[in-house]
């Protein structure tokens, strides 16, 4: 099997224990030729990506945000797809979290709004290295109304408990039309259950490579990377990952703490 280019997931698979790309890593990438597409596929926004790629001398090329929600070809800040959560369902989920200890963060493109910079705004902030807009909800919902836009991500975070009752609620009433996704007891990512990483990376592939899905090798460690490492040639969970997605992978490498990723790098492709 010839690989041709790399799709990864970014948290818990890419980035080791220090949630950093390691000397390892880049070291292995920086021995792949130039145009070798190493993509990343996220359910960060764009600029909580790009800090990477910068690191590993990659600015510019593809990102698959949002879980799929959102492609675009960065050098040419061309958007190949855009899917976003209708603006009733993300009205409706902040209602769900009205009265509760719940944190509502709102993404819409290259945008990142938060209620306040609270301790669950501030984490994400530190993670992923952006800064968040400071707007309410409802002020935030109502310009999307203006401009006819949704939301691509809408992230929930809290206390477990406050996070069970709102995922059962939600799941409930909007599971139907959205793809509820707990990376965490304290988190949960929500998109439209339209897309994945897997018909981003078809999409991506067909538009701007003469490059095969059977041709690409992808990492991953969670739920949401199932789809991309069954859809691929080679599909390789981390050490860490959990146990469905290890399940369903061709190969399985060392953690994300342990450089799994730059192991398979080193012996697959250099």
């Amino acid at each position: 099997m010839q690989i041709k280019a790399i799709c990864t997931d970014i948290d818990g698979t890419l980035l080791n224990g220090d949630r950093v790309l390691s000397p390892r890593l880049l070291q292995a990438i920086a021995r792949l030729p130039k145009d070798f597409p190493i993509i990343l596929a996220s359910s960060r926004m764009p600029d909580a990506m790009r800090h990477l790629q910068q690191d590993m001398g990659r600015l510019g090329e593809p990102l698959i945000c949002y879980n799929g929600g959102f492609v675009i070809h960065d050098s040419y800040q061309e958007v190949l797809d855009d899917v976003a959560i209708g603006l009733d369902h993300c009205e409706a989920l902040v209602k769900i979290a009205k009265g509760t200890q719940v944190h509502v963060s709102l993404y819409q493109g290259e945008d990142w709004y938060e209620p306040a910079f609270d301790y669950w705004a501030e984490r994400e902030a530190r993670n992923t290295r952006v800064d968040p807009t400071i707007q309410p909800a409802d002020q935030v919902l109502a310009m999307w109304k203006a401009r006819r836009k949704g939301a691509h991500k809408v992230m929930c975070m809290g206390p477990a408990e406050e996070i069970d009752f709102f995922f059962q609620n939600a799941q409930q009433h909007l599971g139907e039309d959205l793809h509820l996704y707990r990376s965490k007891d304290t988190y949960i990512e929500i998109a439209p259950k339209s897309i994945s990483k897997a018909s981003a990376l078809q999409l991506l592939l067909e538009r701007k490579y003469d490059i095969a899905i059977s041709e690409v090798m992808a990492f991953g460690d969670n739920y949401n990377d199932i789809d991309m490492l069954q859809a691929v040639g080679m599909g390789v969970a981390v050490g860490n990952a959990r146990a469905e997605v290890k399940v369903i992978s061709d190969r399985v490498t060392l953690s994300n703490k342990e450089d799994g990723v730059a192991v398979m790098i080193e012996e697959v492709l250099l």
